[in-house]
């Protein structure tokens, strides 16, 4: 009991000392999808299906940073070459698709998402939307934080999760989306006094280092705190500029005329064509 108490007061200690001074940081999250896709074995050989696994496994796989100060962020995606996809198979995945460059402004309640959409880059320019955070009692630590939960429970819009191969209707592109209840955890330290996080999350009294929605995780591995050189955090300004609910109707358009430009005619080619289509 006297160490959870000391450390309750020594997290306070230092969130004061933050808050009363300019600080900046460099945050790493990691994140990994929980995948559920079941493949026909007569459709495509064992070799293969674990190559695909590992190829959407790996896709899955990625290393952001979240750069920040007290108000203002960006989070982005590190650079990486993508893995090479093997001999006679193509695959297409169909995604609600991610941000190239995301800054958030926590005091004037506002993001810009800077996307690029098959060759047009794209500037979204909204508020920010309100989370109903229920802050936990539960603790635990990540790296050398002591982090608190909170869960929020909305309802979403989602499509059909699945797979088609050679064409073959897995898929039912017109199938209408279908509301879900999804459960967010977050886990946040109030060590750094900061209503920031990962992706789109904010709105803790402390910086969030692990998200999970049930199907996705999204967990720090590393901070750096006031590091020697000033951090530059800028809001993007390059690409058409749209609101949120624009950019949701332009990007279902795309992603249907990719879908019909991808949909292999059958007597064509050797190979296989995989499309993947991953709910949210």
């Amino acid at each position: 009991m006297k160490k959870t108490f000391f450390v309750a007061v020594f997290a306070v200690l230092v969130s004061s000392v933050m808050l009363a001074q300019d600080f900046q940081g460099v945050a790493t999250y990691k994140t990994k999808r929980k995948l559920d896709i079941k493949l026909d074995s007569t459709k495509m050989q064992s070799g293969m299906q674990k190559q695909m696994m590992e190829m959407l496994k790996k896709q899955f796989e990625k290393t952001f940073t979240l750069t920040f100060d007290k108000q203002s962020s960006v989070y982005k995606e590190e650079e990486k070459l993508g893995a090479p996809q093997p001999a006679g198979m193509q695959m297409v995945i169909m995604g609600s698709g991610g941000s190239d460059v995301l800054y958030k402004n926590t005091k004037e309640n506002r993001f810009t998402n800077q996307n690029e959409m098959y060759g047009k880059v794209f500037l979204v320019k909204d508020k920010l939307k309100k989370h109903e955070w229920v802050l936990g009692k539960e603790t635990k630590n990540i790296g050398d934080y002591t982090c608190y939960n909170a869960t929020m429970t909305r309802e979403v819009e989602v499509r059909q999760s699945g797979f088609s191969v050679d064409g073959d209707k897995d898929l039912d592109e017109d199938a209408e989306p279908k509301m879900k209840t999804i459960t967010t955890t977050a886990w946040y330290t109030p060590q750094i006094p900061i209503s920031n996080g990962p992706q789109n999350y904010y709105g803790l009294p402390g910086l969030i280092l692990e998200v999970n929605d049930g199907s996705e995780t999204v967990i720090c591995s590393k901070i750096v705190m006031n590091p020697k050189e000033k951090l530059n955090i800028s809001e993007p300004k390059k690409g058409k500029e749209v609101t949120q609910a624009e950019y949701d109707v332009i990007s279902e358009k795309k992603m249907k005329e990719q879908m019909e430009r991808y949909r292999p005619r059958r007597g064509n080619g050797d190979g296989h064509s995989i499309e993947i289509r991953v709910g949210g």
